[in-house]
Protein backbone atom coordinates (compact mmCIF):
# COMPACT_ATOMS: atom_id res chain seq x y z
CA UNK A 1 0.00 0.00 0.00
CA UNK A 2 1.31 3.53 -0.98
CA UNK A 3 2.01 5.89 1.79
CA UNK A 4 -0.04 9.18 2.75
CA UNK A 5 1.79 12.50 3.47
CA UNK A 6 -0.42 14.63 6.23
CA UNK A 7 0.79 18.23 6.25
CA UNK A 8 -0.30 19.98 9.33
CA UNK A 9 -0.15 23.68 9.39
CA UNK A 10 -1.54 26.14 11.57
CA UNK A 11 -4.26 28.41 10.15
CA UNK A 12 -3.86 31.46 12.35
CA UNK A 13 -0.10 31.67 11.18
CA UNK A 14 -1.33 32.17 7.11
CA UNK A 15 0.55 29.31 6.22
CA UNK A 16 -2.29 27.01 4.29
CA UNK A 17 -0.71 28.48 1.19
CA UNK A 18 2.76 26.82 2.17
CA UNK A 19 1.17 23.85 2.83
CA UNK A 20 -0.72 23.79 -0.24
CA UNK A 21 2.12 24.78 -2.53
CA UNK A 22 4.35 21.83 -0.60
CA UNK A 23 1.27 19.12 -1.57
CA UNK A 24 1.51 20.39 -4.83
CA UNK A 25 5.45 20.29 -5.04
CA UNK A 26 5.39 16.68 -3.50
CA UNK A 27 2.14 15.22 -5.32
CA UNK A 28 4.31 16.02 -9.01
CA UNK A 29 7.00 14.89 -7.09
CA UNK A 30 5.86 11.15 -5.96
CA UNK A 31 3.53 10.49 -8.70
CA UNK A 32 2.82 7.05 -8.34
CA UNK A 33 4.71 6.09 -5.17
CA UNK A 34 2.09 7.94 -2.70
CA UNK A 35 -1.32 7.80 -1.85
CA UNK A 36 -2.57 11.06 -1.29
CA UNK A 37 -1.07 14.68 0.11
CA UNK A 38 -3.75 15.51 2.95
CA UNK A 39 -3.52 19.26 4.50
CA UNK A 40 -4.44 18.95 8.04
CA UNK A 41 -5.16 22.27 9.88
CA UNK A 42 -3.64 22.30 13.17
CA UNK A 43 -4.88 23.24 16.43
CA UNK A 44 -1.94 24.04 18.18
CA UNK A 45 -0.40 27.82 17.15
CA UNK A 46 3.20 28.10 15.52
CA UNK A 47 2.81 24.35 14.20
CA UNK A 48 4.20 23.30 10.61
CA UNK A 49 4.54 19.10 10.85
CA UNK A 50 5.19 16.69 7.86
CA UNK A 51 3.85 13.18 8.03
CA UNK A 52 4.15 10.04 6.38
CA UNK A 53 1.53 7.41 7.59
CA UNK A 54 1.17 9.23 10.81
CA UNK A 55 4.91 8.90 11.45
CA UNK A 56 6.62 12.38 12.12
CA UNK A 57 9.45 13.30 9.32
CA UNK A 58 9.59 17.16 9.52
CA UNK A 59 8.35 19.80 12.39
CA UNK A 60 9.29 23.49 11.85
CA UNK A 61 9.90 24.01 15.42
CA UNK A 62 12.19 21.17 16.21
CA UNK A 63 14.28 21.84 13.14
CA UNK A 64 14.37 25.91 13.82
CA UNK A 65 12.57 27.07 11.15
CA UNK A 66 11.22 26.29 7.64
CA UNK A 67 13.48 24.02 5.49
CA UNK A 68 13.52 24.60 1.26
CA UNK A 69 11.00 22.31 -0.65
CA UNK A 70 14.11 20.35 -1.61
CA UNK A 71 15.53 19.41 1.46
CA UNK A 72 11.22 17.87 2.50
CA UNK A 73 11.73 16.27 -0.86
CA UNK A 74 14.69 14.59 -0.15
CA UNK A 75 13.81 13.69 3.47
CA UNK A 76 9.85 11.92 2.23
CA UNK A 77 12.42 10.29 -0.88
CA UNK A 78 14.68 8.56 2.00
CA UNK A 79 11.16 7.22 3.41
CA UNK A 80 9.27 6.67 0.73
CA UNK A 81 11.53 5.23 -2.17
CA UNK A 82 15.53 5.77 -0.92
CA UNK A 83 16.75 4.72 -4.89
CA UNK A 84 14.48 7.13 -6.66
CA UNK A 85 16.51 10.37 -8.24
CA UNK A 86 14.88 13.85 -7.66
CA UNK A 87 16.88 15.16 -10.59
CA UNK A 88 18.04 18.78 -9.84
CA UNK A 89 16.32 18.88 -6.30
CA UNK A 90 19.81 16.26 -5.70
CA UNK A 91 22.03 18.06 -6.70
CA UNK A 92 24.43 20.48 -4.46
Amino acid sequence: MKPTITIEYCPKCGWMLRAAYMAQEFLTTFTGYVEAVALKPGAISGVFRIYIDNNLVFDRKSNGGFSEVKELKQLLRDKINPGMSLGHSDKN
